[in-house]
């Protein structure tokens, strides 16, 4: 047996008082993978259950504390603030999510008042099983990848298990150290464009 470090984000969410108060953990793993087919195909040999093809675009807005950014999907669609270390390895995340309907005066808006930072586009498979959520993303400028995210939103799991969650499809998706990415996509986009300034 192999032992490496596991790139994971510990998420902790919490909701404006005017709504549905909800505390999520999260724990998850993001690997680039060349034949997205492949591992998508190991993954149906234990009957997921398909959410559908979300085609998301991601805005992030120039702010001065944290993130803000924009999802706008034909599945999911919310407007999220997080503030997370920009390190290496494990990280937490405070999250304020709002889920709304699309609108385009919301954008708008705030790219009047923030102006645009950067902008992800993916096509996003999605299925569950259980608490864990599965994405295949096909991401423009970056590639294919795949994230595991083992979800609490009751108070159900320790840490300790949603860890090991992760871990048992770490390997059985037999990801490489290589393969492990401890950034977003709006990182490395980013990081791209400064590459080729």
């Amino acid at each position: 047996m192999f032992h490496y470090y596991l790139p994971v984000t510990f998420i902790k969410i919490k909701r404006l008082k005017n709504s549905l108060a909800m505390k999520i953990r999260n724990y998850e793993f993001k690997a680039r993978v060349d034949d997205l087919q492949e591992y998508e195909s190991r993954l149906l040999t234990l009957n997921p259950d398909f959410r559908g093809t979300d085609h998301q675009t991601d805005t992030y807005f120039n702010v001065k504390h944290g993130r803000l950014k924009l999802r706008e999907g034909n599945i999911e669609n919310a407007l999220i603030n997080y503030d997370r270390e920009d390190i290496a390895g494990s990280k937490e995340s405070d999250i304020i999510l709002y889920r709304h309907a699309p609108d385009a005066a919301l954008k708008e808006i705030l790219v009047r008042q923030f102006g645009i930072r950067v902008v992800v586009s993916k096509i996003r498979r999605i299925y569950f099983i259980g608490n864990i959520k599965f994405h295949f993303d096909t991401v423009e400028g970056l590639g294919t990848f795949i994230e595991v995210e083992a979800i609490d939103d009751r108070d159900e799991f320790t840490t300790d298990q949603l860890k090991a969650q992760c871990d048992h499809y770490l390997h059985f998706f037999r990801i490489t150290k290589e393969q492990l990415v401890d950034r977003s996509y709006s990182d490395l986009l980013e990081s791209m464009t400064k590459d080729q300034r």
